[in-house]
């Protein structure tokens, strides 16, 4: 036997997605499915076989306990009695196993050979022909002989497939059933039964996943007694009534026995004579997975001993399917249970994670802009320095103010932004630019010594931050304009110093 108790964590890979796979067609706890699995070597295609047509006992299990069961033998000599040999009697069988049928296609195409085949076998086929041609010769001659041959051959058992003489059209399964229901109401009449629309096959996998009783009726139309038995019995108030009450969970599936399908469920199921009709459930005790006859009905009954034997089955079985319904019940709301749980964990999961990026987005952030405030810290210093010195550098480059000696000069009186008013001479042949050059180094004009050490620095190009505006009338003078501060201030004048805004410093 299998060992049962297997932790699904034990297992390899490829036994894990064998059951994943198995659990996902049968929808089979774990308990059960694990165990088969086991028996069929871990084939999900055997495994999902015996789950639907039932799993057969294994003879090496019965035999190993048979013997591990059976006590040593007595070295007495036992005496058989009467009494002993009555009790050894067979008993009756009460259960069969149903298999699930799945209906084969009798019309299969003809295979064609390839022309070269077909060329290399001519000779054998003029030869079949010729030897078919004069047995049939030998035949009309003799017409005794066919007759004598045809009586030996349908004496032997064959195992071929059944050939249909019936001249009905093989159809699918669906198609098969919606046959039968037209043909049955063309014959019977309209009724209240609910026929399952569909094959057998499908019938019997909703039966056993629906722990529903699925009740079987095979019909012949060459049978006398199939039309007093559909309409006395099976057309009856208390028959219909009792199929289609709700509360025995029954499955109604018919079919005749001139169509394939049927004819192979009346071999599956023993039938021996007609009209059959049979229950088949899901029998627990034997396999989680086997499906059973638990009642057998032939020939003519009347409606009362038909729903006699119904009800007496349904009521034995009811029991254990009840049984079965909750453990199932139990096991969903197991595995419902898990599966929130799991959502709940992949939600709070995933979370976590949104947090997490989140937390890195904003550390990124931080420190994307510290960075940026930093290389902006360092770009102002190097700028301040290199204004630094270029002023140190442009202030030696500043005539010093003019003596008495000299004619012509300029005084100005400049007003700066801080409110200091500087008052100054300026030579006649000083320029604008040297004007803006002096009010930009005002403020190094006593540290002329080290200024004397500077040099111009490289890859600087130095913009004036300020205008210099005469207040009344108002003229500003650019240092672009170029000139000579004689030539356009005259004798004297009054200068403010504006700053120019940046379209920064405007934005703020």
């Amino acid at each position: 036997m299998a060992n049962t108790d297997v932790d699904v964590g034990q297992l390899d890979e490829s036994q894990q997605e064998a059951l994943q796979t198995y659990t996902s067609v049968t929808d089979q706890e774990l308990s059960a499915a694990i165990p088969l699995l086991q028996r069929s070597q871990w084939n999900v295609q055997i495994a999902i076989a015996k789950f639907f047509d039932g799993e057969a006992p294994d003879p090496v299990e019965e035999a190993r306990a048979a013997q591990a069961a059976s006590p040593p033998p007595a070295p007495s000599a036992h005496r058989e009695t009467l009494l002993d040999s009555f009790q050894r009697l067979p008993t009756p069988f009460t259960r069969d196993p149903a298999p699930r049928i799945v209906p084969q296609p009798e019309n299969r195409n003809v295979y064609k050979p390839p022309f070269i085949l077909s060329l290399l076998f001519t000779p054998f086929n003029i030869a079949y022909r010729l030897l078919s041609g004069s047995l049939s010769l030998f035949g009309y001659l003799f017409p005794f002989l066919p007759r004598f041959v045809s009586n030996i051959t349908r004496s032997r058992p064959s195992r071929s497939t059944r050939r249909n003489t019936t001249g009905r059209r093989p159809l699918k399964p669906r198609d098969t059933a919606a046959r039968f229901i037209r043909e049955f109401e063309e014959e019977y009449g309209s009724h209240s039964l609910s026929f399952f629309e569909n094959g057998y096959a499908q019938a019997y996998d909703l039966a056993k996943k629906d722990l529903k009783f699925l009740l079987v009726v095979l019909l012949s139309p060459e049978h006398d007694d199939t039309s007093t038995f559909v309409r006395e019995t099976l057309l009856s108030t208390e028959v219909q009534d009792f199929i289609k009450n709700p509360q025995h969970n029954m499955i109604l599936w018919a079919g005749n026995v001139q169509d394939s399908e049927a004819y192979q469920v009346s071999s599956a199921l023993n039938c021996t004579k007609f009209p059959f009709a049979a229950l088949v459930v899901h029998t627990h005790r034997d396999s989680p997975t086997s499906m059973s006859t638990v009642c057998r009905m032939t020939g003519l009954l009347p409606p009362t001993a038909f729903i006699a034997k119904l009800r007496t089955s349904i009521t034995q079985q009811s029991g254990l399917l009840d049984q079965v319904r909750a453990s199932r019940a139990e096991q969903q709301a197991s595995r419902n249970l898990r599966q929130e749980q799991e959502s709940a964990y992949e939600r709070s999961l995933a979370q976590d994670r949104e947090r997490a990026r989140q937390r890195r987005e904003a550390e990124a952030v931080k420190v994307r802009a510290e960075q940026e405030a930093k290389a902006q810290s360092e770009a102002s210093e190097r700028m301040a320095q290199r204004l630094d010195q270029w002023k140190r550098w442009k202030l030696r480059q500043i005539a010093p103010e003019p003596g008495p000696e000299v004619s012509n000069v300029t005084r100005l009186s400049i007003r700066m932004p801080s409110g200091d008013r500087i008052v100054r001479k300026f030579g006649p042949n000083v320029t604008m630019e040297e004007l803006y050059a002096f009010v930009e180094c005002h403020d190094l004009l006593e540290d002329s010594a080290t200024s004397s050490q500077a040099s111009k620095p490289d890859d600087y190009e130095h913009s004036y931050g300020f205008k210099l505006v005469s207040p009344m009338p108002r003229v500003v003078y650019d240092v672009g304009d170029g000139g000579n501060v004689g030539a356009k201030l005259g004798r004297s004048g009054n200068l403010i110093v504006e700053p120019v805004q940046t379209e920064e410093e405007d934005d703020e």
